[in-house]
């Protein structure tokens, strides 16, 4: 771009699944952030399903908001129209950088692509998916990074695995951290407290959350557990709340079955998003024992709520938490929970990076760079 004008961007939200999800309020956070910069900063121009234009056209007003055609809430025509229909959008809004922000892109587009790596994962923890989705997120990654003008990612930690194992060019990998929005994730008053609790029938219980996929990545199973084993022998044990429902992991039925009949597990699914600050503030620590995150988002939601957090030092969990959360291991038998007296231990081969935030600080919603989208055209 020349003249000082700015770049007219497309944002692809068709990838945005009706339950929403991790990547549903990525996409949330980086429209909201874009369009409260304003038509000066940037042109922006959004694509999305047919069930979100209308709330992104009020979310938007400077945008231009298209809604894409019916048959692309199925995925496989989604991604087959990704291939052919966006790179034909794109030419019609006079978009001069197309932002697909999960994983895949156009082959072939008429402008500079930029893409959104979210974690590589299916690299460095290949065991834990099934062989249909580790082979396709790696063909897209391997895909996007030949393809795409520059590559957006959401840690330190992603960047270095890009780079270490598909010697990707750190020249086009812009590092942008997730946020939370304050207004969805805070410090939850007593009430949204007590609403949480009367649904989920829990009464003066104390329990123990757990929000996310149930994923194998995500280790369900051994914070079952582990939990189990912690608190089997307490006059008055907490109950574990895994909540959230995409996914699936054989193993927590049976993590389930071995649990001690007294102690009290509940998985009500999905919970209302205006729950969540109830839910995880209300806990008496939120658990997220994963073997690896690119991010690691449940993680700063529930800092945001005041909630003490208990996660593992693998990939991007110490860049996140830093010294503002307790450390175990993945294996159940390890004491639970550890306390980070010490600081965040770092995975094999990366020392654990500092990080200045606190429980409860209010963090802000993801913040774009313009100048992203000006480098990529």
């Amino acid at each position: 771009m020349t003249g000082g004008r700015l770049p007219r961007v497309l944002v692809d939200a068709t990838s945005v699944p009706a339950d929403r999800g991790g990547v549903g309020r990525y996409v949330d956070g980086l429209l909201g952030a874009l369009g409260q910069m304003g038509s000066d900063r940037v042109d922006l121009a959004v694509v999305a399903q047919r069930t979100d234009a209308e709330r992104y056209g009020r979310m938007l007003s400077d945008a231009e908001v298209i809604a894409g055609p019916a048959a692309i809430a199925h995925r496989p025509a989604r991604l087959a129209w990704e291939q052919t229909g966006l790179p034909l959008l794109a030419q019609q809004v006079g978009a001069n950088v197309l932002h697909s922000p999960f994983y895949t892109c156009p082959l072939r587009a008429a402008c500079p692509v930029t893409v959104t790596v979210h974690d590589a994962t299916f690299f460095t923890e290949p065991e834990h998916y099934d062989n249909t989705k580790r082979t396709f997120f790696r063909s897209a990654i391997k895909t996007s990074l030949r393809r795409a003008a520059r590559v957006i990612v959401p840690s330190k930690a992603t960047r270095d695995e890009l780079i270490r194992l598909l010697d990707a060019d750190p020249t086009h990998i812009d590092v942008a951290y997730h946020g939370v929005d304050p207004n969805a994730f805070h410090a939850p008053t007593e009430e949204e407290k007590a609403r949480v609790r009367a649904r989920l029938g829990l009464g003066d219980t104390g329990y123990v959350a757990f929000l996310g996929a149930k994923e194998p990545r995500k280790n369900v199973p051994n914070l079952i557990r582990g939990w189990a084993r912690a608190v089997s022998d307490w006059p008055h044990p907490p109950a574990l709340v895994v909540a959230g429902g995409q996914g699936h992991d054989d193993d927590i039925d049976r993590a389930v079955a071995e649990a001690p009949p007294h102690l009290r597990l509940l998985r009500p699914g999905y919970l209302r998003y205006t729950d969540l600050p109830g839910f995880l503030g209300g806990a008496l620590v939120a658990c997220y024992p994963s073997f690896g995150e690119g991010f690691g988002l449940p993680i700063l939601e529930a800092m945001a709520c005041a909630t003490p957090v208990l996660t593992t030092p693998r990939l991007s969990l110490p860049e996140v938490g830093g010294d503002a959360v307790a450390y175990t291991t993945e294996d159940p038998d390890s004491p639970w929970p550890r306390p980070a007296s010490n600081g965040p231990r770092s995975s094999p081969g990366r020392p654990a990076p500092r990080c200045t935030s606190t429980r409860g600080t209010g963090y802000r919603a993801v913040r774009p760079d313009p100048d992203h989208y000006t480098r990529c055209a």
